[in-house]
């Protein structure tokens, strides 16, 4: 119980932070700006890492945890519960958001400035990397280490900087679906469903390709 209650709340941080300082933004006329919004959700990220990464492995994404379990790093068994906390953290976070801002029309809500075929496939990008990233830091299942908080910190931070005003860079599924259930922007939302997980996946059928040993098959 101690690792779902760790996605909860690891979760919850990374959406009430991120999303919240977007939502900030909203309603303060641009007071964060982009560049400050990338950069807490880079620095929110590291920080889940290091305070949960030991417990449940920090994954606070459905399809890290997806990919994890395809990678044979994670057990298949427990995604299903793995991703039913993480949703829930996030959409604690985002009721949590609509009852501090009822202003808000979005709340972190991600709507694409481009068409649907073109986010999708930079979403999926955004999510490749992300999950080459943690695969390649992490240890089995868990994002652990010092390196592996400032790597992981540092591609959400710059995928956020340079793809956030396009498509939010969600690269997680609970990360959009809470906003929209909340904002009720529903706009292409399978997108963030879809795309993500497809990336991660490719970003760990990707490490059999290039790796020698069997670290991408759960034996590092």
């Amino acid at each position: 119980m101690k690792k779902y209650i760790s996605e909860f709340v690891g979760t919850f941080a990374l959406i009430f932070c991120g999303t919240g300082a977007m939502t900030i933004n909203e309603v303060t006329n641009g007071s964060i700006g982009h560049v400050g919004i990338a950069i807490t959700w880079g620095l929110i990220v590291m920080a889940m890492i290091y305070a949960f990464g030991e417990i449940s492995g920090a994954h606070f994404n459905p399809a890290v945890t997806i990919s994890f379990a395809y990678a044979k790093k994670f057990p298949w068994a427990e995604v299903p519960k793995y991703i039913i906390f993480q949703i829930l953290g996030a959409l604690l976070a985002s009721f949590t958001l609509w009852f501090l801002f009822p202003e808000s029309e979005f709340y972190g809500a991600t709507i694409p400035n481009t068409d649907a075929i073109r986010a999708f496939v930079l979403e999926l990008l955004l999510a490749f990397f992300l999950m080459v990233t943690i695969i390649n830091v992490s240890t089995g299942s868990k994002e652990v280490g010092v390196m592996a908080g400032i790597a992981i910190g540092g591609i959400v931070l710059l995928e956020a900087m340079f793809a956030g005003p396009i498509t939010k860079a969600s690269m997680n599924p609970a990360r959009s679906l809470a906003p929209a259930i909340v904002s009720g922007h529903y706009q292409d939302l399978w997108l963030y469903m879809v795309a993500p997980i497809i990336g991660a996946l490719l970003a760990v059928a990707t490490c059999k390709l290039v790796k020698d040993d069997n670290c991408c098959d759960g034996e590092c």
